[in-house]
């Protein structure tokens, strides 16, 4: 009997890759969008409380190993359902609560759904694309993702400035939307039994242990960007948030059609010149932005920075290729929580160091770039299990 379209994409494990994507980006891209406004606005946050909020934020990521500890009683596919409908719901609660302690919760809520999904997501994006075509569909999910983003930022601004609603019914509305997209995945995507029955441990294996450290430096570089690239621009050349936006559009139509390039350029060129690519450009632009004194090309290095982002993927197509098979779901866990390691002490650290120098911090970051750029030339050009590094013969 011939599948219908609607049986193809409900026992499609890529098309359920793609349904998390986008049900994670609606939720978390109007829960940020919305976010500094509607604390200072509404619930009447102050420095000290919004610092605090965006450490809560970052806990789950730092605890994201423990996505090990949950999945010996429930299976992979499971608690992505229950991960998406957890971010659903902290989204959409946030409105209600614009106080200090409901906001506190809500966040904790919202960000436990969106590091468990991101984590998972990677996890089985790994397990369930070939190792040939999981560049090529990284790209495509990146560029989804960006995406879905675009069409959150304008749905926003229609409901905000055209139909004029509260920060309540916008956060719900999107909260709500992700929240019933993962009942609906739950209830009409099939059940994926696992070719390869996961390990269940927490555990740091030697073998990967250039992974790791390259995951971390990673997890630096995205505190580095995340926190004082934006801020430069804001602070030493005064842009606007109108502007700001604008760069934060064009950053993400950008990568709608340069994202599945990069994943055709992994799939021909390899990881390790990838990386080599990436880190290399890394360098030119942190030493450019201690440097910058002109607004455009300022902008020029921030629209740069974001789209290196993108070949972020070579180092999940490094592990997929040097993993045993069965340690992809705790070895996920593990380097999601090393990538945010990072987002604990950096931001505190660097933001002591930019109130002496600003120039200091970027030149950090190009100190990580380079040891980064160094440690890519460890990576075979053919990397496999048993052949994770140029050491092993």
């Amino acid at each position: 009997m011939k599948k219908t379209f609607f049986n193809k994409i409900f026992t499609s494990k890529e098309a359920l890759l793609y349904i998390m994507s986008i049900s994670m980006i609606i939720s978390f891209s109007a829960w940020m969008s919305l976010l500094n406004n509607f604390t200072i606005e509404v619930a009447s946050f102050n420095g000290s409380q919004i610092g605090i909020l965006q450490s809560l934020r970052e806990i789950p990521g730092f605890l994201a190993f423990s996505v090990i500890l949950v999945l010996v009683f429930v299976a992979q596919q499971k608690l992505v359902y229950i991960s998406i409908l957890t971010l659903g719901l902290g989204t959409a609660l946030t409105g209600y609560f614009p106080q200090v302690l409901g906001l506190y919760i809500t966040t904790i809520i919202m960000s436990l759904g969106f590091h468990y999904l991101e984590t998972l997501n990677q996890s089985l994006s790994l397990q369930w694309i070939e190792k040939k075509r999981a560049p090529l569909v990284l790209g495509k999910i990146s560029a989804l993702k960006s995406f879905t983003g675009l069409c959150v930022f304008v749905l926003i601004y229609i409901l905000m400035n055209y139909l004029n609603l509260s920060y309540k019914y916008v956060y719900l509305i999107f909260g709500g939307t992700s929240f019933f997209i993962g009942l609906f995945a739950w209830y009409l995507f099939s059940h994926f039994k696992e070719t390869v029955v996961q390990d269940k441990k927490i555990r740091l294996k030697k073998e990967y242990w250039l992974f790791y450290v390259l995951t971390f430096f990673a997890g630096a570089r995205r505190q580095i960007f995340v926190v004082f690239a934006g801020f430069l621009l804001v602070e030493k050349f005064g842009v606007d948030i109108h502007n700001m936006v604008i760069l934060l559009f064009v950053n993400s139509v950008l990568n709608i059609f340069l994202a599945p390039k990069i994943g055709k350029f992994i799939t021909i060129f390899g990881e390790r010149l990838t990386l080599k690519f990436e880190y290399l450009g890394l360098i030119f632009i942190f030493i450019s932005y201690a440097f910058v004194q002109n607004i455009y090309i300022a902008f020029i290095l921030y629209i740069v920075d974001h789209l290196l982002f993108a070949m972020a993927i070579a180092l999940k197509t490094y592990f997929q290729k040097i993993a045993d098979p069965k340690d992809i779901a705790s070895a996920s866990a593990v380097s999601f929580t090393i990538n945010h390691i990072a987002a604990v002490f950096l931001p505190f650290i660097l933001g002591l160091i930019w109130l002496q120098s600003h120039s200091l911090v970027f030149i950090i970051g190009a100190c990580i770039a380079i040891i980064s750029f160094l440690l890519a030339f460890l990576i075979p050009k053919e990397p496999k299990q048993g052949f994770e590094t140029i050491f092993k013969v």
